[in-house]
């Protein structure tokens, strides 16, 4: 029985493959998984219904499972249809849930079409496409080191 809150038998399979450096994506439900994923990665739908599986449910998951070195969010349009004066609404409960699974880790973020590109590295090996509806909810995780106890 697992003690972490991760019971996915496929995302499980491909996390314990992964090694340092390796990158997870949480797909927001509005994300073009099937034409960016990079040559190593696998794609794991959980988009059941409109907001049902959300990019904060898999990160809660995940955070308990694998070291997390480092965050990238997607960087959000200023003017346009999907322009925002402040970072997006989900970036708060990202930065909280990290906080209460004691991590320090800051949302870096990238551009648009330089995150589709981040994503297509050969190091990328797993996106978890979500039906999360909010806007910029994409997080890029690069997993970290295990540390000796």
């Amino acid at each position: 029985m697992l003690l972490h809150d991760l019971i996915h038998p496929e995302i499980l399979a491909i996390l314990g493959q992964a090694g340092h450096s390796s990158r997870v994506l949480i797909a927001d439900g509005n994300y073009p998984s099937s034409h960016t994923l990079g040559p190593s990665g696998a794609l794991v739908s959980l988009n059941l219904s409109p907001g049902v599986v959300s990019c904060t449910d898999v990160l809660k998951a995940l955070v308990t499972t694998i070291p997390i070195e480092k965050a990238n969010v997607m960087d959000y349009a200023r003017t346009g249809p999907y322009g925002l004066s402040e970072d997006p609404p989900i970036w708060t409960e990202f930065r909280r849930i990290f906080a209460d699974n004691r991590s320090d880790l800051e949302l870096e973020t990238i551009e648009r079409f330089e995150f589709y590109d981040t994503v297509q590295a050969p190091n990328h090996v797993l996106t978890i496409q979500t039906a999360d509806q909010r806007i910029y909810a994409n997080l890029l995780l690069t997993v970290g080191v295990r540390m000796p106890e």
